[in-house]
């Protein structure tokens, strides 16, 4: 899942404007750019089965980035670093934690949802759980498009952005729409899991550096 993880962040973001929306979008990925980091590092891995070409599932074992307690660990991580870097907030700095720490922990709830039974509980001998909605992959993606659809809709209502941001931010969030859908129908295989790895942490550093460049005028108007 990514447009979905997008459509979550961009929904967080209509809650606080006075964070740039890139910070949500971007939470909403971490778990995904601790995951490739850990494939790279050898901490954790990825295999791509000899069905890939119908299903377009690969095979994980990431009980540090997609374990239930590894996410609760990384988004309390990440909204003690939001409480600590948004001192402008002054006392509603809690309020920015909170959101940054939920739009990180969203990420496994959603993953959950479409992974097949690979998500693990706790640690690597633990229970695992996932309702593989991507067994039925029309269904899974209409969830994600509707996800990333109603993020859009609900942080462009009112963003005070100029027109031109608006535009762009609604062209990336369709670009992640259909980026999304033909990596889940009709891309090929990866070559191996580094380059899988390599491509996919480049693309959510490129997709949470636009978003925070076009999300930028809400900050400045909204401090």
């Amino acid at each position: 899942m990514f447009a979905g993880h997008v459509g979550v962040g961009l929904a967080i973001g209509r809650v606080e404007r006075r964070i740039n929306v890139g910070v949500f979008v971007a939470s909403a990925l971490l778990l995904d750019f601790v995951l490739w980091l850990f494939v790279l590092g050898g901490v954790e891995s990825v295999s791509i089965p000899s069905d890939f070409a119908a299903t377009h599932q690969s095979r994980f074992v990431f009980p540090y980035s997609h374990g239930l307690v590894a996410a609760i660990v990384w988004s309390v991580l990440a909204g003690a670093l939001a409480f600590w870097l948004c001192s402008r907030l002054a006392r509603e700095r809690w309020r920015a934690g909170l959101l940054v720490g939920a739009a990180v922990c969203s990420h496994w709830w959603l993953d959950a949802l479409v992974h097949r039974p690979e998500m693990p509980l706790a640690g690597s001998a633990s229970a695992t759980v996932g309702l593989a909605l991507w067994n039925h992959m029309p269904a899974a993606l209409a969830v994600e498009v509707v996800i990333a659809v109603l993020g859009l809709y609900l942080f462009l209502s009112g963003s005070g952005l100029a027109r031109g941001k608006s535009a762009g931010l609604a062209v990336l969030g369709v670009v992640v729409i259909v980026f999304t859908v033909v990596g889940m129908t009709v891309a090929p295989a990866p070559s191996s899991a580094p380059a899988m790895a390599g491509s996919s942490l480049a693309t959510l550093a490129l997709v949470s550096a636009l978003f925070v460049w076009l999300g930028r005028t809400s900050r400045a108007r909204q401090a």
